[in-house]
């Protein structure tokens, strides 16, 4: 998730400049999210950035309290990966050709990865 974030902000980044620069953008002029939407064409990568900072803040807790719970096992380490796997095709859909129903099929199944690895946590977690 980490790898994939970064690879995301880096394209971010280079087509963010890239635009300002052919289109020559001042930055003062894209000081604000409202401001941003108004003068670049594409948005793709900087609104799947954001998306790395929402359900995956969860997934990251999940996985310290499995640790610190002593709680890994191959069912969690398994649903790890299916998650990690499910946000890389939903930022690779985001960042490419951004089809809205394939993205939105791809984020509910990793949603619901995401609620099954709690509750397997949080099964873990019950006394006796």
């Amino acid at each position: 998730m980490a790898l994939l974030t970064f690879v995301v902000w880096w394209r971010m980044y280079f087509l963010r400049i890239g635009e300002m620069k052919r289109e020559r953008i001042h930055p003062q002029s894209v000081a604000t999210s409202s401001q941003i939407a108004s003068k670049l064409s594409d948005t793709r990568a900087a609104d799947n950035f954001r998306n790395l900072f929402e359900l995956p803040v969860l997934f990251y807790l999940a996985l310290v309290v499995a640790h610190q719970a002593g709680l890994v096992s191959p069912v969690v380490v398994a649903l790890a990966w299916i998650f990690v796997a499910l946000r890389v095709a939903h930022s690779w859909i985001q960042c490419t050709y951004n089809k809205v129903m394939h993205r939105f099929y791809v984020y509910v199944t990793g949603g619901m990865v995401l609620w099954v690895l709690w509750a397997v946590l949080g099964y873990g977690l019950l006394p006796g």
